[in-house]
């Protein structure tokens, strides 16, 4: 009876946590670490000198139907010489029962301090808007019998939205900040007492430094990642280390990542005392980049005490650079050449 109630209680806990969170846009995952700042922060549009096209896909549980999925397909660089850029989003997320697709288009535009285009010392800024379609599907939620909370159909709504943000970068040194759904979306998070999730503002810090030995062979990136969902309250923070390694036939890199929540899920335990659970993961990472093309793979790993399955998520990049122009500034910055 009380491994029940201890079940129970968590499902209900995990259920309405999904409910506020469920309908985000983009999710906030470690894919900005393959080589995808522009991910999650617009001002990184055009900022390489290459154009970068990118395409993630994520899994969790290979095994199982509806298991929690998401799909990336991502473009962005310069307007021919010009200092402005553009990029666009392509995306579907889906997590049982729930889904939501949308696309991105993002303008950017980048300021040198410098006084050439040797020493990088620039200042960006992106606008991304747009749409984002939920999705609810409660056609077989009354297969036990009638409830008057479930309607029973597939729930749908559109949506539109803006992300903002702004980009340092000087010499090694970066630091990115951007705000994501700006607007007030009430999509499909309504219930019947009237309760609505329209606050979906998510707010997103991150910054590094390149270190590299004496070879110029070996690159060391310790980063950090600070996220803070306005609507719910929680916050997250990213410890990362990305090793490079320069070789004759390209770049190869490999890093781990650990989320860790300053936030937690409350639940009952076998002495029905409450207890609170934090998301921990920890990813490690490997790619590489040859000729234009870019390989890269994560896994992450969900280390909480209580876990409904010990399988990750599993993440797969692919991507290519074209267009490239001539190496401009003077920096090991693998995120810029």
């Amino acid at each position: 009876m009380r491994i029940n109630k201890i079940i129970v209680t968590f499902l209900i806990t995990i259920f309405f946590c999904n409910k506020t969170t469920s309908q985000e846009g983009l999710p906030v995952y470690s894919d900005y670490l393959s080589d995808n700042f522009y991910l999650l922060f617009p001002s990184m549009a055009g900022v390489s000198n290459c154009t970068k096209l990118r395409l993630t896909g994520r899994k969790q549980w290979m095994d199982q139907d509806k298991s929690p999925n998401l799909q990336t397909l991502s473009i962005n660089g310069r307007l021919g010489e010009s200092r402005s850029a553009l990029g666009s989003i392509i995306f579907n997320d889906e997590n049982g029962y729930h889904s939501q697709s949308g696309a991105y288009f993002t303008y950017a535009h980048h300021i040198l301090f410098s006084r050439s285009e040797l020493d990088l010392n620039m200042l960006s800024f992106g606008l991304s808007a747009g749409l984002i379609q939920y999705k609810l599907d409660e056609s077989s939620f009354l297969n036990a019998g009638f409830d008057p909370l479930i309607s029973g159909v597939e729930q749908s709504a559109t949506d539109f939205n803006i992300d903002f943000g702004f980009s340092y970068q000087y010499l090694d040194f970066y630091a990115h900040a951007s705000i994501k759904n700006l607007l007030n979306n009430d999509g499909i998070n309504f219930n019947e007492q009237g309760l609505s999730y329209n606050n979906l503002r998510t707010y997103l810090f991150s910054t590094g430094y390149l270190f590299t030995d004496n070879t110029n062979q070996w690159n060391f990136e310790p980063s950090f990642m600070f996220a803070h969902k306005d609507g719910t309250k929680e916050t997250f923070l990213d410890a990362n280390l990305k090793v490079y390694r320069e070789t004759d036939f390209g770049r190869l890199w490999a890093g781990i990542s650990y989320r860790n929540s300053f936030d937690g899920a409350e639940f009952l335990d076998s002495q029905d005392q409450i207890k609170t659970q934090k998301l921990k993961y920890i990813t490690p990472l490997i790619g590489l980049e040859f000729e234009g093309f870019v390989f890269a793979y994560t896994y992450s790993y969900q280390s909480n005490s209580i876990v409904f399955d010990n399988g990750g998520y599993h993440q797969l990049t692919l991507g290519f650079n074209f267009g490239c122009r001539k190496t401009r500034y003077d920096c090991n910055c693998p995120w810029i050449k």
